[in-house]
């Protein structure tokens, strides 16, 4: 079914879920996160869908570090993302939205498996959907997961709301005072620079398909309604001239 709305991709990053040090559920942080994401969704004319990742709850990178395998670190992590999925579909649920939980692994009793003509069809009723469980298999993250349903179902853009980052960096701005913020890039760009804006598969996969990335800080209120309209106050990584 054609449609003449938007299709957005939002990515939504565990941190911003988190309480004190971006760790744990936070109640009062997802309410408000839930309350900005419906100001998006209230704009009117947008088909959107949810990427979350599980950095408040469990980091995989510091498991693998300590000895742990990196299927069993990478599987936990994507349970992790199923949490904060059922717990920001409460919140926005709340607020009176039309929600859908999906995931790639397969918990029935909890939420549905993502099936691309079924995502498509919810889109298409206006329900916004969360995706949790990554993409189901070990070795890829979140962003690659963003990266691949909005391929999947026809988005063009993906929202980037980083937690406490306005943009991308030449260089660490927490330790580098001098560090240059750019406010466009090409995908060839992120990748020859080696920026890290997110995992070069994720990266590859939105330059093969044209997918735009507006890197924002979601901290300021109504940024991520903000950012579906306006790319002056963070990083745009497009191919367009």
């Amino acid at each position: 079914m054609s449609t003449s709305k938007r299709r957005i991709i939002l990515k939504l990053s565990g941190e911003a879920l988190g309480g004190s040090g971006g760790q744990g559920i936070c109640h009062e942080k997802v309410n408000e996160v839930a309350q900005e994401i419906k100001k998006l969704y209230d704009l009117g004319g947008i088909q959107l869908a949810i990427v979350v990742g599980a950095g408040n709850i469990w980091r995989g990178r510091d498991a693998i570090e300590n000895g742990m395998e990196r299927s069993s670190a990478d599987y936990m992590g994507m349970l992790a993302t199923i949490l904060n999925a059922l717990a920001l579909q409460s919140a926005l649920e709340g607020l009176g939205c039309d929600t859908r939980v999906m995931t790639s692994i397969s918990i029935p009793a909890v939420a549905e498996p993502y099936i691309r003509r079924k995502a498509l069809s919810d889109l298409e009723k206006d329900r916004i959907l969360i995706f949790g469980g990554g993409n189901g298999i070990p070795f890829f993250t979140t962003d690659t997961t963003a990266a691949l349903r909005c391929a999947e179902l026809g988005a063009k853009l993906i929202l980037m709301a980083k937690n406490g980052v306005d943009g991308v960096y030449d260089s660490d701005p927490r330790q580098n005072k001098d560090a240059h913020k750019f406010t466009k890039l090409t995908h060839q760009e992120i990748l020859d620079k080696q920026l890290h804006v997110m995992d070069l598969t994720a990266a590859t996969l939105c330059s093969e398909n044209d997918i735009d990335i507006f890197v924002f800080d979601m901290n300021g209120k109504g940024n991520i309604a903000r950012a579906a309209k306006d790319f002056s106050f963070g990083t745009l990584i497009t191919n367009k001239k």
